[in-house]
């Protein structure tokens, strides 16, 4: 397992807690969830493509189509669509969703999958509980898409849409499912490898590459790891909680990874201490995000 130390560069700093990373049309895109905004990095420069009201909590992105950006909502638990600079509600998942959705891909199509906490994260003892992945189709209505999942959190689809892949923080395991149509089939599970010294991963945000491994971002462990045929083939401890993370630049080999003091509400402070890294590795990515 590689375990070196490689030369890891902060593309961007003073964000609040950045998430969601999206390599996409030769830019970094990502969400400030409680920023309150998305952005884009530009030349080495962070550049605000979207900001929401207050409260409003911005997380998974992707894109129509035609180009307009998809935007989840977590607070509200809804999808907003970003065209012409403002903002519309292209669905409402909240008959599917009791507390915050989550992350969210796009597939070429224009359906887009979208997770949920199952929880209440703002409260004070938060009680996971089974909930489902939501399909948003094309025209904005929503169905179930896959049931009987422990906190489902990062996703990610591969190059060719065929698979999808979903990380179950409560249950420390990455789903995987068969796609055809935006139906979601032929469950498979994965636990992640378990340690004297990191007993269990809960695995936030996730990403694929090439040869069929996927990076996870180990939120609680402060780590960011890839994972292949069960085993870890290389691993990162930072000294901040690991929230998403994402291949991208022109080869697909730069690993960008959002990382914060403090995810929880209750623990934001005035000074926003999250940032994006970036890592060179050997594989490119594929899929998204």
């Amino acid at each position: 397992m590689s375990q070196h130390n490689p030369t890891i560069d902060v593309v961007a700093s003073g964000l609040h807690m950045p998430e969601c990373p999206r390599w996409h049309d030769e830019h970094l895109w990502f969400s400030d969830i409680r920023g309150d905004a998305v952005h884009r990095i530009d030349d080495g420069i962070v550049s605000l493509v979207h900001r929401f009201p207050a409260g409003e909590e911005p997380a998974g992105i992707g894109w129509l189509p035609n180009g307009d950006l998809l935007v989840a909502g977590m607070a509200k638990r809804l999808i907003y669509r970003i065209s012409d600079g403002r903002a519309t509600v292209h669905a409402d998942l909240k008959p599917l969703a009791p507390h915050q959705i989550n992350d969210m891909i796009v597939s070429s199509d224009g359906t887009a999958f979208v997770t949920q906490l199952g929880f209440d994260l703002d409260a004070p003892q938060p009680e996971p509980r089974p909930s489902v992945v939501i399909r948003v189709n094309p025209d904005g209505t929503v169905d179930t898409a896959a049931e009987d999942l422990m906190v489902p959190n990062g996703i990610t689809v591969d190059d060719t849409e065929s698979t999808i892949v979903v990380a179950e923080s409560g249950a420390g395991r990455l789903t995987s499912y068969t796609h055809r149509d935006g139906v979601l089939f032929d469950r498979t599970t994965e636990p992640l490898p378990a340690t004297e010294t990191v007993p269990f991963c809960a695995p936030d945000g996730i990403c694929l590459d090439e040869q069929g491994g996927r990076w996870v971002a180990d939120s609680i462990n402060k780590r960011v790891f890839r994972v292949h045929d069960g085993a870890i083939t290389d691993e990162h401890h930072l000294e901040q909680f690991v929230l998403a993370c994402a291949l991208g630049d022109h080869d697909r080999r730069s690993l960008y990874i959002c990382v914060t003091d403090a995810w929880h509400k209750s623990d934001i402070t005035e000074q926003p201490a999250g940032r994006i890294l970036r890592l060179r590795v050997a594989i490119p990515g594929v899929g998204r995000p």
